[in-house]
């Protein structure tokens, strides 16, 4: 059941990601689920330890969660623009 929440709640958090770093016309549904659970990852790993709450993958829903998680998507788009494109867009 957890997996099936990652998947949604990771699917949401990848598209509002992209419609922040307007990437969304690029993405699918498929890549912004995967951007919201590697996004997850990402945050949990740097941003987590900042404000003190774990993420969606660490079984902690909760809106500090959510947004740290939110934040971890949108600094793994920003990466993947500034590879690609040489800018963060």
């Amino acid at each position: 059941m957890l997996f099936i929440i990652w998947i949604i709640v990771g699917g949401i958090l990848g598209w509002l990601a992209s419609m922040v770093m307007k990437t969304d016309a690029e993405q699918g549904m498929i890549l912004n689920i995967v951007v919201g659970i590697i996004g997850a990852f990402l945050g949990g790993w740097l941003l987590s330890p900042l404000f003190g709450t774990g993420t969606i993958n660490s079984d902690d829903f909760s809106i500090s969660s959510l947004l740290v998680s939110f934040l971890g998507a949108v600094i793994l788009l920003a990466i993947v623009n500034l590879l690609r494109r040489g800018k963060v867009r």
